[in-house]
């Protein structure tokens, strides 16, 4: 390590130091690691281990597998005592992190099969090291530690799999002014490569999506004692289905501390406005599954507005975490677990239109009326793409009958008075208009501007078309007397929006497709998605191309007509907006 190297890591110590951390400095090797980690662990469990039991331990808890060693650091474990009674213990106090003793380590030294390893910078929580920071100088690129990290895990004997490294949770990379943080994971899971295999690493943000990537400030904001506890409780998800560790990214983490304190001054309702592609499903589970928790909290309902979006929300959450969510065949199924005691039936996923029919008086299995010993329950409704599913009588049923409930939504398009596009009209169409008129207010704002500058999602490349003062006759558009075209005829007698011009516009855009789409898809590799107004304008495009491309086909064997499918959803309660 160098000079400068040196004072980087000094002066985050010092800084860790202000953040209440006690740094150690007697601990330099793995000797000194396992007498400290046996002192916290039997002040917590307020035991005295003899050597030989505290060797079993260490054995029993040290395991090269990651996704293990963090159930073990997040769970109730047992021990069998020499005499044969059991233990039941915990490494951390997972009741209330903060409450643990948080110390710093630079310069350990673990010996590998061949050679030795040492890092720059741990962080112990109980005794328990469960951060690694790699500091680099400024010259250097953080990706050098990256590469750094994954090296000392693939090489044979390290302490990862053999010591009390085994429980690292989370890696810190920094040059000082360009930081870093990426989860621990089994080597399936964790690589990082000349051949383009990246790990999924994080810069942490502010609450307004600003970086946050200087080390002063990033120890300041992300490692404070209380918040690096949260962090690895909370914020972090251990993928059962995958056996990996997966971060939530910052965005995720505000909304569901907006939802949760939302809940627990219990001030009314929120939406979380989130991009398409963000993860909105990661961010709900997460919600949910710390509202099951909530002993205030009755029952947590995540609603859908299809039965396609229930069975693939269910999935995710049961990816997330097994056994999660239950399916609700049908509304009598709901029926059954709203009523439910059981703490499995806490968080329930289902479709807007069951949770519709349960609360209908009119029907005749009297679901509203078993339903009534829930009116006064504190229920907390989480709805997938606000935007949609919430305009409509549903709402209002929700209201009239859970008073005391609190409704949150997620949405990546919000509607607002300026794309809002009908009028409110009392009775079947929506008495309420716009996202804010349902939910409030919004608790956190994550859009697609801030998802283009993170290179989360794909940059727009736009093509701008100049339009014609004249429209000029298209192929297979036969001009007639008087300057008119022939249209040709519409099979379905669907009646064309906007007379012949609105279908020489639509030809027109269907021409500059076909001229297009192989140089735009690299060849026919990738797909495309035409949006339209309206239904009608959808059906109508559909014509156009099985038209066009037909009279093509006819004037030139050489052409390859596209393969186009019509799709789209029945709106939700007659609402003109979806």
């Amino acid at each position: 390590m160098n000079g400068a190297e040196h004072q980087i890591e000094l002066d985050l110590i010092a800084k860790l130091g202000d953040l209440k951390y006690t740094y150690r400095p007697d601990i330099r090797d793995r000797a000194a690691l396992e007498a400290n980690f046996r002192a916290r662990f039997e002040a917590l469990n307020r035991v005295r281990l003899t050597d030989s039991e505290f060797q079993r331990l260490l054995g029993s808890i040290i395991t090269p597998d990651v996704y293990n060693a963090a159930q073990t650091l997040r769970n109730i474990n047992s021990f069998e005592r020499d005499d044969g009674t059991p233990l039941n213990y915990t490494l951390v106090n997972i009741r209330d992190w903060c409450k643990n003793d948080f110390e710093v380590i630079n310069q350990l030294r673990i010996n590998t099969d061949n050679s030795h390893h040492r890092y720059d910078v741990m962080l112990l929580i109980n005794g328990v090291p469960v951060v690694q920071i790699e500091l680099k100088t400024l010259a250097v690129s953080p990706r050098r530690a990256m590469q750094q990290i994954v090296d000392y895990k693939n090489d044979p004997g390290n302490g990862y799999g053999k010591t009390l490294l085994s429980f690292i949770q989370l890696f810190i990379v920094s040059n000082r002014t360009d930081t870093w943080y990426f989860a621990n994971n089994n080597a399936r899971h964790f690589s990082f490569n000349a051949d383009e295999c990246f790990l999924p690493i994080y810069q942490w943000a502010s609450e307004e999506n600003k970086k946050i990537t200087q080390l002063d400030s990033f120890a300041e904001k992300f490692l404070a004692k209380c918040t690096l506890g949260q962090m690895i409780s909370h914020y972090m998800v251990l993928v059962a289905s995958e056996q990996k560790l997966m971060m939530m990214r910052p965005y995720q983490i505000y909304a569901v501390k907006a939802i949760v304190e939302c809940i627990h001054q219990d001030c009314g309702n929120g939406y979380i406005w989130h991009t398409t592609g963000s993860g909105k499903t990661l961010t709900s589970f997460k919600a949910s599954t710390l509202l099951k928790d909530n002993p205030n909290i009755d029952k947590c309902l995540f609603v859908v507005d299809r039965k396609d979006l229930d069975r693939q929300t269910r999935e995710e959450f049961n990816r997330f975490q097994e056994g999660c969510v239950e399916e609700n065949t049908n509304t009598e199924t709901l029926v059954r677990r709203l009523l439910s005691d059981d703490y499995a039936d806490k968080v329930i996923v289902t479709t807007i239109q069951k949770l519709g029919l349960a609360l209908d008086g009119a029907n005749k299995r009297n679901y509203k009326e078993r339903l009534e010993p829930l009116r006064n329950q504190r229920m907390v409704f989480i709805f997938d793409e606000c935007h949609r599913s919430q305009f409509g009588e549903n709402h209002k049923a929700i209201k009239e009958f859970f008073p005391n409930a609190q409704l949150f939504g997620f949405t990546g398009t919000p509607i607002f008075e300026q794309n809002a596009s009908y009028q409110q009209i009392e009775g079947q169409q929506a008495s309420y208009r716009t996202t804010d008129d349902l939910f409030q207010r919004c608790l956190h704002q994550y859009t697609i501007t801030h998802a283009i500058e993170e290179r989360n999602v794909l940059r727009f490349h736009v093509d701008y078309f100049k339009p014609e003062t004249t429209p000029s006759p298209l192929a297979g558009y036969s001009p007639l007397p008087g300057g008119e075209l022939k249209v040709p005829s519409c099979e379905g007698g669907v009646p064309r929006r906007g007379g012949v011009v609105g279908v020489v516009a639509k030809a027109k855009v269907i021409e500059t497709i076909l001229a297009k789409h192989n140089a735009a898809t690299n060849g026919r590799k990738f797909n495309a998605v035409l949006a339209t107004a309206s239904i009608n304008d959808a059906i109508e495009y559909f014509e156009l191309f099985a038209n066009i491309q037909k009279q093509k086909s006819e004037q030139d064997p050489e052409f390859r007509p596209l393969n186009v499918a019509c799709v789209f959803s029945p709106p939700a309660e007659g609402n003109k907006d979806v």
